[in-house]
């Protein structure tokens, strides 16, 4: 104990490095000698790192400041190989003593770690030990790189680097305890780079980044969206009635069941056809109007529940269309075929100022009126064809536009655009659709994952551990991109949903004390549905850059089809067949050795270009059916990942301030275009680049007449212009014209803003596109 004490006595470098090795030594000797060496060196131990409480508050700089008391280093060194010499037993009792003397150097640090407040080694309160609630930011505000936590994570990294998948997947015990169940969602990561060491290892760094109190915070309420002062309460719109989370003295959670009955009453309304269209006729047709989260995660939802067993016959007779793009052709798209008098139009929008969202919110306003009052506007349509789904402090701006107070449903600033489908924003058009019976098993499933996210230990956590092994994957590993694979053609926009969830949330370059992150976060996400996927980038996944994934299957189809006659396979043994094959090729690859075993007197030229290295990590989701239900636990499960990641990135994933900049110069652009179309005034003030861009652009009709002289969203509708012909039914038809190509429809395109088509010029010809 006395040599010990008198050869780390060199100040903060040498007590650092002292709980640094003293917690690992503890974690080799419980393992092996070998794993203990490595420990010495300052790598930690390999097969299970069990981190030590003794190693928290040190930084990496002070682990490999060799240069600094080089003879105290050596004599440490020295003193850790007698030792491990010693044994376990003679180990155990010099740490523990080793332990309580560096506690009296560092007392006053170790007591404020542990929750207590302390200032000079007294209380700051003048009484002994005084706790105070913890705060769910890490006291040691130096970058998290720089913790001795992260330092053993990258040493680790290095000894994982060296193993291959097949020789991790031949260890039935570690398989075992890499497959994690909640509600039917069974977890299997086991084809991750990583050993139960290395889960230790993040779950040590996971407890020096307080993730376990951030998640309390998040829980209650406290506002850990600090940037825009607010609290992330996306659980709270599935929550159930008796749950109290007061924020600001109001009970956020009786606010969403005030919403949510409305939303019920509304939309069983609407479907029974006791609220019918301006002209009297029912609703059938529903638009959504929106961007971004506002219809990413409705749209995915809508695919689901399109060929959901119950959603197949609750939707018979409703149709509903999201109109996000304000490229005009998908306005012609989301229009196309509908009765504007069966039309009910969804405006979703929380500040309703969104500029894509508003100019295609006027574009429909005008469609309405159009097809139900030539043109002119009129308040009564607008009255009974338009909902809002905005913020209360909105209001405004939803009055302005002429929608009913009865029309108009609240969703809340807590609730941020990529995680509000389970708000208003989701359940309006999807309830118009589905009916709320069903939606409310969505908000079943999603509750359940949430649940389980804040009641379940971090080691047995779904989203934690997928969370963990984002950041395991991404700042250790080096893999800066992640594919999801769900095989079930139902989930074709999932992967976009959690693309915006993912990257809108953490793609950002400061942690929360404004500091330049110094690490690498926000992977690059991308996915595709089952088979097609294998046949769009595979190949890239299996001998190209590695990138992990996650596959997603399900033990029933959604839908079985009647067994094909002479096939030996249903369809969907036949999909999942693929779901287990693609982890195992990914993970084990083949070798040159194989190969030849397989295929005799194989071209040896050939040869190389057949080889599988494998080793590429990925993990499995596997779920009952896809269903409503199981929906909403998918939804929850990848929006409390992408916290949990964020949390311990040490950044916040709740601000979007990235996507504000190129708000603010399209706005400046704008007023170029508009300038130079009304007044021919050329571009001036832009750089260089971008000049010439635009100066090529205003060479064209950029959507309008050459004759147009009023504001951009002022157009021209199809209903003002003359009848050119009659169809086949003996109905009157407009011309609508869209680039050289005049379109024959029946009223309901939305055509260019032109002046009154001129009759045809003898000989010139032109072309009709039926509706048919």
């Amino acid at each position: 104990h006395a040599p010990v004490d008198a050869r780390w006595s060199g100040g903060r470098s040498g007590w650092s490095r002292a709980y640094r090795r003293a917690a690992a030594l503890r974690s080799a000797v419980n393992d092996d000698t070998e794993a203990a060496a490595a420990a010495g060196g300052g790598g930690g131990g390999e097969r299970r790192a069990r981190g030590d409480v003794y190693g928290r508050g040190g930084s990496a700089e002070d682990a490999e400041d060799e240069d600094e008391n080089a003879d105290e280093d050596k004599a440490s060194k020295a003193m850790l190989d007698d030792l491990i010499r010693a044994g376990a037993q003679k180990v155990t009792g010099v740490h523990d003593a080793m332990i309580q003397s560096l506690h009296q150097k560092v007392g006053m640090r170790e007591r404020i770690e542990d929750g207590l407040v302390t200032v000079g080694g007294e209380a700051a309160s003048g009484e002994e030990n005084q706790p105070v609630s913890l705060n769910w930011r890490p006291n040691d505000h130096s970058s998290v790189a720089k913790s001795v936590e992260w330092h053993r994570l990258a040493q680790h990294s290095k000894h994982i680097q060296r193993l291959h998948l097949r020789a991790l997947l031949a260890d039935p015990e570690r398989c075992g305890e890499m497959i994690v169940e909640s509600d039917g969602v069974t977890l299997d990561y086991s084809r991750q780079q990583a050993t139960s060491g290395t889960m230790q290892l993040l779950l040590d760094l996971a407890k020096r980044q307080k993730l376990t109190e951030k998640i309390a915070a998040m829980q209650r309420g406290e506002k850990i969206n600090f940037t825009e002062k607010r609290a992330v309460l996306h659980h709270a719109t599935r929550a159930t009635k008796d749950t109290k989370i007061v924020v600001d003295g109001v009970d956020t959670v009786a606010q969403v069941h005030e919403q949510l009955e409305r939303i019920k009453e509304f939309t069983e309304k609407v479907r029974a056809g006791q609220i019918v269209g301006a002209t009297g006729r029912p609703i059938k047709n529903i638009v959504s109007v929106g961007i971004g989260g506002s219809y990413l995660g409705p749209s995915f939802i809508n695919e689901v529940l399109a060929t959901e067993r119950e959603g197949i016959f609750t939707s018979q007779g409703f149709t509903l269309r999201f109109l996000s793009n304000v490229d005009p052709v998908d306005v012609e798209r989301s229009i196309s075929g509908l009765d504007a008098e069966e039309t009910l139009v969804i405006i979703v929008s929380k500040t309703f100022t969104t500029a894509e969202t508003m100019l295609n919110a006027r574009t429909m306003r005008q469609w309405l009126w159009d097809r139900m009052s030539k043109g002119k506007a009129d308040e009564s349509i607008t009255a009974a064809h338009v909902v809002a789904c905005a913020s209360e402090s909105a209001s405004k701006h939803v009055k302005a536009f002429g929608v009913r107070e009865d029309h108009f449903f609240q969703f809340w600033d807590w609730v941020g655009g990529r995680y509000s489908v389970c708000s208003s924003a989701g359940l309006v058009p999807l309830s118009l659709k589905y009916g709320y019976p069903l939606v409310e098993k969505l908000l079943a499933g999603a509750r359940s994952m949430d649940q389980h996210f804040f009641n379940t230990p971090l080691e047995r956590n779904l989203p934690v551990l997928m969370g963990l092994l984002g950041v395991w994957n991404l700042s250790f590993l080096g893999y800066k991109a992640r594919t999801m694979l769900p095989y079930s053609e139902a989930l074709c926009k999932f992967p976009a949903h959690v693309q915006q969830v993912d990257m809108e949330s953490n793609g950002k370059g400061v942690t929360l004390e404004g500091e330049a992150v110094d690490y690498t976060v926000g992977e690059i996400d991308f996915g595709e549905s089952g088979t097609n996927s294998q046949h769009s980038f595979f190949q890239l996944l299996h001998m190209g850059q590695p990138i992990p994934c996650d596959f997603i299957g399900f033990v029933e189809s959604q839908n079985n089809l009647v067994h094909t006659e002479g096939e030996s396979l249903s369809s969907h043994d036949e999909l999942m067949s693929n779901f287990f094959a693609q982890p195992d090729a990914l993970a084990l690859g083949r070798t040159a050795e194989e190969l030849r075993e397989l295929e005799p007197g194989i071209d040896e030229e050939v040869l190389p270009h057949r080889v599988f290295e494998g080793n590429r990590p990925s993990m499995s989701l596997l779920l009952p059916q896809l269903t409503a239900y199981t929906a909403g636990q998918m939804l929850a499960l990848y929006e409390h990942r992408t916290a949990v990641q964020g949390f311990i990135w040490n950044i916040n994933s709740f601000d979007q301030w990235g996507v504000e900049l190129g708000k603010t110069l399209a706005g400046k652009t704008r007023q170029h275009l508009l300038n130079a179309r009304k007044s021919s005034v050329p571009v001036t003030g832009m750089n260089p680049s971008t000049t010439a861009l635009m100066t090529k652009y205003l060479q064209g009709d950029g959507g309008y007449d050459t004759k147009w002289l009023e504001a951009p969203e002022t157009l021209k509708h199809c209903a003002n212009l003359p009848t050119t012909s009659v169809n086949e039914d003996g109905l009157p038809t407009v011309a609508c014209i869209i680039g050289n190509i005049d379109v024959d429809r029946k009223g309901e395109g939305m055509g260019r803003a032109v002046e009154p088509a001129a009759e045809p010029v003898a000989g010139e010809e032109r072309e009709y596109i039926s509706d048919n």
